[in-house]
């Protein structure tokens, strides 16, 4: 199908950098493994590069961009695609649970790495109805999603990420890979929600809460970090105080929080 000359400037407002790379398009897509039957959304579709991959083997697609001037040139890129739908909005402020139906959610994303933390935390809160994401992210921020206790990556979004999916490192993206360029090294990153929590929370918002305490202060020990928590709880926690957040695991940070939740009404 011939294809409409795609005349957009990246617009550093919005974070864009497109990928022109066409070998790690195909990568990526091949990572993905799209289907005829899967219902695939995608974040930031930009020009279409990624796009035009997936819509050959999805022709459902979905897309959600929130610059309106690209919006007329997907549309004309994708026009003999009768089911190709684009939701142009803020993806930070978008109800994905909307477009769950009987097929799970599979979304996928070149993020803009100025709101892909905010992003992820918003898209976590519609995991059920998520079968996988594959985001193309900062590779520093890719490091924080996967990185371990004890490796100085570990941190709230490690914690909370890991509480909800698996977190897969696929592989590196090249700054030449883009136009333009980024200053800093890309990655793609597979997140699949549990089927089962492998540790429940009997109060979400509580970890959250100790989480984002613990870690606000991170060279300080538990003991000081967590201070205005425990002012205000009066049982036992089952964690070392002189302990750095770094050094806890998910599971030590469940174990927690629910003896907190447990003993005390707040946190």
């Amino acid at each position: 199908m011939s294809k409409p000359t795609l005349i957009h400037k990246a617009r550093k407002r919005f974070g864009q950098n497109f990928l022109i790379d066409q070998g790690i398009i195909q990568h990526i897509v091949r990572s993905i493994r799209p289907k005829e039957t899967d219902n695939i959304i995608e974040i930031g579709p930009g020009k279409g590069a990624i796009t035009s991959l997936l819509i050959d083997e999805c022709p459902n697609l979905q897309v959600v961009e929130l610059d309106r001037d690209l919006v007329p040139i997907l549309l004309a890129q994708f026009a003999t695609y009768p089911n190709f739908k684009i939701h142009q909005t803020d993806a930070l402020k978008f109800d994905f649970g909307q477009l769950a139906t009987e097929q799970p959610l599979r979304v996928v994303g070149n993020l803009p790495y100025n709101i892909s933390t905010p992003l992820i935390f918003h898209l976590l809160s519609f995991q059920q109805q998520i079968r996988d994401m594959h985001f193309m992210l900062q590779k520093e921020v890719v490091d924080r999603l996967a990185a371990a206790p004890g490796d100085k990556n570990y941190g709230r979004l490690s914690v909370m990420t890991q509480y909800y999916c698996q977190v897969e490192w696929l592989f590196d993206v090249p700054p030449e890979s883009f136009r333009p360029m980024p200053k800093v090294n890309s990655a793609i990153v597979r997140l699949t929600p549990h089927q089962q929590l492998p540790y429940i929370a009997d109060n979400i918002d509580h970890l959250k809460q100790l989480v984002t305490a613990a870690f606000s202060q991170r060279r300080k020990t538990l003991r000081n970090a967590l201070k205005p928590l425990l002012e205000n709880f009066d049982g036992d926690i089952p964690l070392d105080l002189s302990r750095r957040a770094e050094s806890v695991s998910l599971e030590e940070y469940v174990q927690a929080s629910n003896a907190m939740t447990q003993q005390s009404t707040t946190l």
